[in-house]
């Protein structure tokens, strides 16, 4: 079967070494003679699973004992919940940025907790930019931002000075893909399936002393961040699988080092964007200083053309083009393990498509 160049937006592409060990470990996991999706996640093989993943994450992001790193489930939506659950208590307001369908589904559930102050949003243009400028009032408990927005195509490259107001992140789908500061942030949370692992699993980063702050009304178990710190991510049966993936994900990252990632990605996006910008039947939709590298939107000048030019990049064996439901167009994902050979023949298709319609 010939290549097909994954542009999915999630679940995406894996670094074929990660799949490769999956498969294996799928048929014999760690000489056990069983397969990785029947071992007990309480063996000693597959602790060292996630004590391992756990590590390689501090690794990365250059983090120490002072954080917790923990896996859960119900992907990033459930910490939409779970983050004022665990640091609102009735009467107190947290601060967020609304910069696309995530970001306002989290500032829906957080209003069922406490009271939420939108200190800016995009919505204004269809988030097709971020806001800037903006202040976040020191009585806020948290200020919780989204870093690169999967459906509109922006990436936050700089993070606000909060003064002293912890700061909780979305990264779901930019984590892994860029150096910065893991240290500046008092939360980090990130469903695997863009750019980890497979979905399954949520990668959730707390600084213990943030922690420490947490509400003082009883929270239930399963929703309260230090039960599942406290047993290692193991207080009930973990994404076996999932994790075991991003494991061997998180090896592949660590290999390259984010340095490295991040000229990758650049090279990546600037390809694509380049001939967005040059190709008279395309047109990007994003402010062009806030254009993700994780991302990129763009449409059809001629909207008449968007089905025949999806069909004619299936034929090139180029798939999950086609935009979210919610905003149409065109949406190609580059993430981590998208090698630019691939978006090379993406900038192909569009070269010759052009001299069709020209």
């Amino acid at each position: 079967m010939s290549k097909v160049h994954n542009f999915s937006a999630g679940p995406a592409i894996l670094p074929q070494s990660a799949i490769d060990a999956s498969v294996a470990a799928l048929q014999n996991f760690a000489g056990t003679g069983l397969s990785l999706i029947e071992v007990s996640h309480r063996s000693k093989e597959y602790e060292a699973v996630v004590a391992e993943a756990t590590q390689l994450v501090k690794d990365i992001l250059k983090i120490g004992d002072d954080y917790a790193v923990v896996f859960l489930q119900g992907g990033a939506s459930l910490q939409f919940d779970m983050i004022p659950m665990n640091w609102l208590n009735e009467g107190d307001t947290a601060a967020y940025t609304n910069t696309g369908v995530w970001a306002s589904r989290a500032i829906k559930e957080a209003k069922l907790f406490g009271n939420v102050n939108v200190v800016a949003s995009s919505e204004d243009k269809n988030f097709s930019y971020l806001p800037k400028g903006y202040s976040i009032p020191a009585d806020a408990k948290y200020f919780h931002c989204t870093s690169n927005n999967t459906i509109y195509g922006t990436e936050m490259f700089d993070f606000p000075d909060t003064n002293g107001v912890p700061l909780i992140c979305d990264m779901s789908s930019d984590i892994f893909s860029r150096p910065f500061d893991a240290n500046q942030f008092d939360m980090i949370y990130a469903g695997a399936q863009k750019n980890m692992g497979p979905a399954g699993t949520t990668l959730v980063i707390i600084k213990k002393s943030f922690l420490e702050k947490r509400v003082t009304k009883k929270l239930p178990t399963m929703l309260d961040y230090a039960v599942h710190i406290e047993n290692g991510s193991m207080y009930n049966t973990p994404s076996v699988f999932a994790i075991f993936v991003c494991m061997h994900t998180l090896c592949w990252v660590k290999e390259i080092g984010l340095e490295a990632m991040e000229a990758r990605n650049k090279a990546k996006a600037d390809l694509l964007y380049n001939e967005i910008d040059r190709n008279s039947l395309f047109t990007g939709t994003v402010a062009k200083e806030d254009r993700s590298r994780m991302n990129v939107n763009f449409v059809l000048t001629n909207k008449e053309y968007e089905a025949e030019f999806l069909k004619f990049c299936e034929a090139k064996n180029l798939s999950g083009l086609k935009g979210h439901r919610s905003v149409g167009g065109l949406r190609a994902s580059l993430y981590n393990a998208l090698e630019i050979e691939s978006v090379q023949v993406l900038v192909d298709a569009m070269q010759e498509f052009e001299k069709l319609k020209s």
